[in-house]
């Protein structure tokens, strides 16, 4: 094998149509645009999301719903998770850098302990939130609560 006997693979390759190179090519005159119209003229250009003075998708589809830009988004943990990582690693606090660290959270996210599951380790846990239940959850077996 040389590489000038090099081929591509059998109908891996197509010509490319050569548009516009007189009449004899069979794409000449019009060179595939078709008579008269604005995509038959060169400089044709289409505003994004023109449907040809039809009624845009964007406005016929009904909106609804609000996001507030001021919203926290907060990453949800569960009192399982915690109670997971307690036993697997003999943990007696639990704080971003140990969710971080095991793969719970990233660095950036804001942390919110929920109350599913149970607990049976005392932990002194710290994080940027928490619900009623898993206060008193983690309260219940002797632990502590850290809001950040």
């Amino acid at each position: 094998m040389k590489l000038h006997t090099l081929k591509p693979a059998e109908g891996s390759t197509k010509n490319r149509k050569r548009i516009g190179r007189g009449q004899g090519s069979g794409r000449g005159g019009t060179s595939t645009r078709g008579h008269k119209g604005a995509k038959s003229r060169s400089g044709y250009k289409s505003k994004l999301g023109f449907e040809g003075g039809q009624m845009p998708l964007q406005r016929r589809v009904p909106k609804f719903g609000f996001k507030s830009f001021n919203r926290v988004e907060f990453k949800p943990v569960n009192l399982d998770t915690l109670q997971a990582l307690a036993s697997q690693y003999n943990l007696e606090s639990v704080d971003m850098e140990t969710l971080v660290a095991h793969g719970v959270a990233s660095r950036n996210d804001k942390i919110k302990i929920l109350g599913n599951g149970e607990l049976s380790s005392k932990l002194s846990v710290s994080a940027h939130g928490f619900s009623a239940s898993a206060v008193a959850a983690i309260e219940k077996v002797g632990g502590s609560v850290n809001k950040i």
